[in-house]
């Protein structure tokens, strides 16, 4: 529940974002395009950069419930150092990037607009990852509240800033989509802040932090770190890549498609959310039984997962169907937007069985430490078939932004059968070769 809470934080601020920025434009598309447009095109760099980071819980987990503490401590060490420097590398990478949004087929006005956010969620991502450090540690020894007060704390002073940098309050300049970026900026630079603090103040895990002295620098914990790490961040950016093209080709139709795909997507990822936290605790138990060589439990909680996810998202199914006109509404008054927000949703409607699958599916695999296998299952399924087949009905076939919407079917349809038939495979085989030990 602190996991679900987390993430419903995180989604409130996106969601607040296109809300007060779709509010300030009102029937102007502009504001809200901008927006994103600048969140696409972010995406990517957020995304690959905290899947280096989401390594750690495993490997925590696993040395959590073996009550290794030194080598804990080693591996927290290490990702300090590690995360802060892939934090500045992300930040120059993006930056560098910044030339190419003009030659994406997008309209000039649109990418004017969304290169101040642009900028300001590139210099937000070394803040982040510092803070992802000190997050999936919390998570890999099963403290997920502290992370959950932290998170909160941010995403409050992030939804007001935004009134205030948005809206022009308090005296402060009116700032539009530039004031909404620059209010997540904020919240984001106070996140590893309060990370350090609770680190240096609380006395359970001053314990960690006190070992550091003793603690040299060691090549391995660098290695094992960055090998758990780089196929999950592969695997996170390759589905998201899918989901970045399809918007950069919404931009190809109308500058209304683009607002519109930005609602059916937030719409969607408000859902995800909740099972993305879900896929993160059961992350953090199926490691424990993983540390504990616990074949038995860790299926059962596999189980238990996968039915929870689709409970949700078939709920999530049911309210997107029903309520396709009025959801739109929250965030534009423009007819246009709102008419393809609600075609689109009925397409997000379809594929939320898939995500459920695909994303409870990766969640236990990273708890097994079986990372490799899922960057080429993403590869299959979100680069061969979610992005081809998605532009063939959308463009060859004429069906416009909802046929975009058919390769996500196909692609998170894929991805979920293959992750369940290997990590089927994976527990059968740890169950027998714990069981010969």
């Amino acid at each position: 529940m602190p996991i679900v809470i987390s993430q419903l934080g995180y989604i409130l601020v996106q969601f607040a974002d296109n809300v007060m920025v779709g509010q300030y434009g009102g029937n102007d598309p502009l504001p809200l395009a901008a927006v994103s447009f600048g969140v696409t095109t972010s995406l990517l760099f957020f995304l690959a950069g905290q899947g280096l980071t989401l390594g750690l819980t495993p490997l925590i987990g696993e040395l959590y419930a073996q009550g290794n503490k030194l080598h804990a401590a080693s591996y927290l060490k290490h990702a300090i150092g590690l995360f802060s420097a892939l934090g500045i590398f992300f930040v120059f990478i993006q930056l560098a990037f910044e030339p190419m949004l003009y030659h994406m087929g997008q309209p000039v006005e649109v990418v004017d607009a969304a290169i101040p956010y642009y900028r300001m969620m590139a210099y937000s991502l070394f803040p982040v990852l510092l803070f992802s450090a000190f997050k999936n540690f919390l998570d890999g020894v099963g403290n997920t509240f502290a992370p959950m007060v932290m998170m909160m704390f941010c995403n409050v002073l992030n939804i007001a800033l935004n009134w205030i940098f948005i809206y022009g309050k308090w005296g402060a300049p009116q700032m539009g989509v530039e004031g909404a970026a620059l209010a997540t900026l904020v919240s984001r630079i106070c996140m590893p802040l309060l990370g350090i603090g609770y680190f240096v103040f609380n006395h359970k895990y001053r314990s960690y932090t006190s070992l550091f002295s003793s603690i040299k620098l060691k090549r391995t914990d660098i290695t094992s770190l960055l090998r758990m790490g780089f196929p999950i961040s592969a695997q996170m950016s390759l589905e998201s890549l899918a989901f970045i093209i399809t918007g950069i080709m919404m931009g190809w139709f109308t500058t209304a498609a683009i607002g519109a795909n930005q609602i059916a997507m937030t719409m969607a990822n408000t859902s995800f959310m909740i099972v993305l936290a879900l896929g993160t605790a059961v992350t953090i138990r199926v490691s424990h039984f993983y540390g504990s060589r616990d074949a038995t439990n860790m299926s059962i909680t596999a189980k238990a997962t996968i039915h929870l996810v689709l409970i949700w998202n078939l709920s999530a199914a049911l309210i997107f169907t029903v309520f396709r006109n009025e959801l739109p509404l929250l965030f534009t008054s423009n007819a246009e937007v709102v008419a393809l927000g609600s075609d689109l949703l009925i397409m997000v409607a379809l594929f939320q069985l898939f995500d459920a699958l695909q994303c409870a599916g990766v969640g236990i695999m990273r708890g097994m430490q079986d990372v490799k296998m899922i960057s080429w299952i993403s590869l299959l399924a979100y680069i061969v078939l979610n992005i081809p087949i998605g532009y063939l009905c959308g463009f060859t076939l004429g069906m416009g932004p909802t046929g975009m919407y058919i390769g996500y079917i196909f692609g998170l349809g894929t991805a979920a059968v293959l992750y369940i038939i290997r990590i089927r495979h994976k527990t059968s085989s740890l169950r027998h070769q714990w069981m010969d030990k």
